[in-house]
Formats: C-alpha cells, sequence, structure tokens
C-alpha cells in the first residue's frame, strides 16, 4: 500500500496520530524479524497493511465501550491484541507458547510504548490459573477451530469477557460443532477485510 492508502486505512478506524505512530514502528518490527522467524504467512508480507492490519483494527468499533484490558490467545505476531493496544489504548494480555515470538512481542510492545504483558505459557495452561486477569474482551486469530478455541478461552468467557473470533469460510461448520458442547450468544459480523471472512462476537458462553 501507498503511504496514502495507509492514512486512509488509518482514518477509516478512526486512528489518532500518536497510535499511527506506534503501529508504523511496529510494522517495520515485525517486517524485519519477519526475516528471522515466521511472524505472518511469507505470502502476505508485502499485504500486511490490508490483510493484517486492517483485521486488527476491524475489532475496534466492535469492542464494548468499558473496555480497559484485553486478552489475546496464541498471540503470534500480537495480531490483532497488540495492534488493538496501540489503537485503543488498552492494556493486552498476550499469550504465546513460542519463546521466540513471545521475545518478538515484548520488543514490540518496548519499542511501541505499548502497556502490554506477554505470558510464554501454553493455553492449555490457563484453566488451571486463579489470577487471570479481569478482561473485558478475549480475542483470537487463525488460532483453533471453535470448538477449541471456546475450550481455550473458557476461562475468560466464564468471568463475563466478551469473546471476539476471526473466522473463516468454514464457520457456519465450526458454528454447529461447538453448539453441540455449548450455549451461546452468537453474533457474526462481516469482515471488512477478507470477503470470506467474518467475526464471530460470543456472550454468555456455558458449557452444555
Amino acid at each position: 500500500m501507498t503511504d496514502l492508502e495507509i492514512e486512509a486505512l488509518l482514518d477509516r478506524f478512526n486512528v489518532s496520530r500518536e497510535s499511527r505512530d506506534k503501529i508504523r514502528t511496529y510494522v517495520r518490527l515485525l517486517l524485519t524479524w519477519q526475516q528471522r522467524i515466521n511472524l505472518i504467512g511469507p505470502a502476505t508480507v508485502a499485504s500486511v497493511w490490508d490483510r493484517h492490519i486492517c483485521d486488527a483494527l476491524q475489532l475496534l468499533p466492535l469492542l464494548p465501550k468499558d473496555t480497559r484490558m484485553i486478552a489475546e490467545l496464541g498471540s503470534g505476531a500480537g495480531i490483532p491484541g497488540l495492534v488493538l493496544a496501540m489503537a485503543g489504548g488498552f492494556k493486552a494480555h498476550l499469550y504465546e507458547s513460542n519463546g521466540k515470538k513471545a521475545a518478538f512481542l515484548r520488543e514490540a510492545a518496548r519499542q511501541t510504548g505499548t502497556l502490554a504483558v506477554v505470558h510464554n505459557v501454553r493455553l492449555e495452561t490457563l484453566r488451571a490459573q486463579s489470577d487471570l486477569p479481569e478482561v473485558q474482551c478475549v480475542v483470537a486469530r487463525a488460532l483453533a477451530p471453535l470448538p477449541l478455541l471456546l475450550d481455550y478461552a473458557a476461562p475468560f468467557l466464564f468471568r463475563g469477557a466478551v469473546g471476539f473470533f476471526h473466522k473463516g469460510q468454514d464457520v457456519d461448520t465450526e458454528l454447529t460443532e461447538a453448539t453441540k458442547y455449548w450455549r451461546m450468544a452468537v453474533t457474526e459480523h462481516a469482515s471488512q477485510c477478507d470477503s470470506r471472512g467474518v467475526i464471530l462476537e460470543i456472550r454468555e458462553a456455558s458449557r452444555v
């Protein structure tokens, strides 16, 4: 994307001037680290703004107005969690089991001055933790099929957090399978970045 197109994208989501500088710094750092570790799909490097940054920013208008803190599961490159923290001024708790990716997240948070805590742990361990942060939202992108994703997110959902999960063209199949094990209020939001994608908003989740 050209600079004008990037500015238009950031305008579209009402990103502040300070946050724009943070996101640009983040993208430069992401592309530098990408040469050493696989943070995003190699085929998407050239379209990082419209494929990845847009994918994160589209959650901003969907988040509850009282959002102060979010959790991201399987954070990877920090999309959408770290990008949302930069753009929205939230504190982010980023859960990532890969040590190299966790190191990237810490460095990205440091260089951009973003309030984030990186947890280098496996998601299966979360259910045994008694001191999880009281987040308002839990997010995940390209992590796992919905039934397993709900298992990972359950410790936050059961505390009242709202889930926002990026899903693709198989979303209906995943929802059908998930309803065998879960009761939940689901809202589907069409993706603004991928004609085949949706954002699932999950509330009131409980096991069947």
